[in-house]
């Protein structure tokens, strides 16, 4: 029984999505984006909905967030209906989107202090409100600044803060580290942190398995418009097995004959890096021993494996566990020229 058949709208719940679905049209085709996602978030938890572009992740955030109509199902975000009662969704909500929204001609301080006055902050409280989210942010120096001087990691983080102005109880991050290095995406991370422990409800949407893994409490897996998996990431990880073996050869052309030997060894189909000397493979439950044989053997086939390591999952193998195909690289879902289908 799906989500969307268990009866009326709970009150513990910050999002509680039904049915979700949503079409777009281009002048070759109707896709449909979106196909019947049913998302349920508790209040004051991290929930990360984990997935490769063009998977439906930003449509369902558009959704929430009152930026797009569903064709069907329904969706309340704190008990507010987001199609009947728009606007006391929106008054409630933040959004921070894939790229900065921010004005980069005005400096830091200045984009804040717009955002505030329009919000409906007097002169004094704007200036406060607008040093305070500076200071949280670490921009305090940086405040003055155009925004344009800004390094990626810093726009995200006035980005971050612009949707903070009105402290949302619910917000929406969609793919907020994409493009940013591990320092930047590390100071996202410990945002996020101190967001939750202050009582919000944040829905972060992302590619990486590691993200999910450090900041959401549950996980939802999307591909091509539905959730085909859902639980914490330990619940994820187990799914595939007890980590993953990842691999560089010293010659390129081997590599055909290494994936024969490593699915032959741990039982498992290896997924084939976009590095030619790369190669990865899921372990499974049982396969211990089968590690401890896996060098041994690529050397008896007179394989060079100057790099070897075990570790955790990668979300290529959890995707070629549970679709039975490694993570696509698909398009995003919302094509340059696609229009919401009228219904």
């Amino acid at each position: 029984m799906s989500a969307s058949d268990t009866g009326p709208p709970r009150d513990d719940l910050a999002v509680d999505a039904r049915g979700l679905v949503k079409h777009f049209a281009t002048r070759k085709q109707v896709t449909k984006a979106v196909d019947g996602v049913d998302l349920q978030i508790p209040t004051g938890s991290v929930f990360g909905l984990l997935g490769p572009n063009g998977a439906g992740k930003t449509t369902v955030v558009r959704m929430l967030a009152t930026l797009l109509r569903p064709d069907a199902g329904t969706a309340r975000v704190l008990g507010h209906d987001v199609v009947g009662e728009a606007d006391a969704v929106r008054s409630a909500v933040g959004l921070t989107g894939q790229y900065a929204s921010v004005d980069e001609d005005l400096t830091g301080t200045e984009n804040l202090l717009m955002l505030a006055r329009l919000y409906g902050f007097t002169g004094t409280a704007a200036r406060r409100r607008v040093e305070g989210l500076l200071d949280a942010f670490s921009l305090s120096d940086a405040g003055p600044r155009q925004v344009k001087t800004y390094s990626g990691g810093m726009r995200r983080r006035i980005d971050l803060a612009a949707s903070l102005v009105l402290a949302p109880r619910v917000l929406f991050l969609d793919e907020p580290t994409t493009g940013l290095d591990p320092r930047s995406r590390n100071q996202v991370w410990d945002i996020v942190r101190v967001l939750v422990a202050d009582g919000a409800t944040v829905l972060l949407t992302t590619q990486y398995l590691e993200e999910a893994d450090q900041l959401a409490d549950r996980i939802a897996v999307i591909d091509h418009g539905k959730v085909i998996a859902q639980g914490t990431s330990t619940e994820l990880k187990r799914s595939v097995g007890q980590g993953a073996v990842t691999m560089r050869l010293a010659d390129a052309g081997q590599r055909s004959a290494a994936a024969s030997v490593v699915e032959k060894v741990l039982g498992t189909e290896p997924t084939l890096a976009t590095d030619p000397y790369a190669l990865s493979a899921r372990v499974p439950d049982d396969g211990a021993d089968a590690v401890a044989q896996l060098l041994p053997a690529l050397g008896d086939a007179g394989i060079a494996v100057p790099e070897f390591t075990l570790g955790q999952p990668s979300l290529d193998e959890v995707f070629l566990t549970i679709t039975g195909k490694p993570l696509p690289a698909d398009d995003e879902a919302e094509p340059a020229d696609a229009q919401e289908v009228s219904r």
